[in-house]
């Protein structure tokens, strides 16, 4: 059944749209609006590390550069909300574009390592050389302007608003893996010798989706400060990007819907758990283990061979 779900786009915007308005009517709005925004950020990711096949330890970078590309544009420039995330996008497709150059010529531990070393020289950049714009340690406060019922103050409309731009994200990317240039990928993950030997510019391929995850991080970055109406050196915070390895992997690599799934599954650990447990991280922990060595697929991937 989850298979036939996942072949069909329309049943599968379908069911993350109800999945996320049950679970926000049941809970709580703010709170669920985190939850699609932090999916975004995953879909992003996996794009690299599920059907490219490489993995960062940096993404967070790419986060950051979104979130401050949009917050210091509203604060210094203008507080229109949607130029702003167009802003954040831009700067996180513009920093990748100029980072993939180097980055996406390594691979393996190479490339894990040297994203993890940018996004130090980033949050080291944001905290301290940049702190005049940046607003340091202390971070932004944002406002944004209102148009009509387009009000990003109104938390109804900031839901509704992320779960639009999630199923627009996800539209897109299932039907950029779907294509040949996914397929491609998918040739480049399982052997980029062989993909090269018969003519392909594998570089190219990589760098192109090098820069479109990082725009979609991007994007996610934005959406937090608009949603937050606040940015500050956590959304740039290397040591997070351990919240979406995990969440990458309790999903299911390599799936729009397991990006979607594993998100959700992390982000309510981290909010519902923490809140009975001091140390919640020890029971992540070893749900990852478990996962790990007796469902590696995650959990859309064991879901959908049901």
């Amino acid at each position: 059944m989850f298979a036939k779900i996942e072949k069909n786009q329309a049943l599968t915007l379908g069911l993350i749209a109800a999945l996320f308005l049950v679970y926000a009517y049941t809970t709580s709005l703010p709170r669920i609006t985190d939850f699609i925004i932090f999916c975004i950020f995953v879909m992003g990711f996996d794009l690299l590390y599920g059907h490219m096949g490489q993995l960062s330890f940096g993404h967070m970078l790419y986060l950051g550069a979104g979130a401050y590309g949009c917050g210091m544009f509203a604060y210094h420039v203008s507080p229109n909300p949607f130029v702003c995330i167009l802003m954040g996008i831009l700067t996180a497709a513009g920093l990748a574009a100029l980072l993939g150059q180097v980055v996406v010529k390594t691979g393996g531990a190479a490339f894990a390592l040297l994203n993890l070393a940018l996004n130090e020289v980033g949050a080291y950049l944001v905290l301290s050389p940049m702190h005049r714009i940046t607003g340091g340690e202390d971070g932004l406060s944002l406002f944004f302007q209102s148009y009509g019922f387009i009000n990003f103050g109104d938390s109804v409309f900031r839901f509704y608003f992320c779960l639009a731009v999630l199923l627009l994200v996800a539209f897109l990317l299932l039907r950029l893996v779907r294509s040949p240039f996914g397929n491609l990928l998918k040739a480049i993950k399982e052997d980029e010798v062989r993909a090269r030997f018969l003519g392909y510019n594998t570089y190219l391929y990589k760098y192109v989706t090098f820069i479109i995850s990082g725009a979609v991080c991007g994007l996610a970055g934005a959406l937090t400060s608009v949603n937050l109406a606040y940015c500050n050196t956590s959304l740039i915070a290397p040591t997070r990007n351990v919240e979406v390895i995990f969440s990458a992997l309790i999903g299911g690599a390599g799936s729009v819907m397991g990006a979607v799934v594993g998100g959700t599954a992390y982000m309510t650990i981290s909010n519902y758990l923490a809140a009975y447990i001091v140390r919640w991280e020890m029971f992540l922990g070893i749900a990852l283990l478990f996962f790990a060595f007796y469902f590696r697929k995650g959990i859309w991937g064991y879901a959908r061979r049901a």
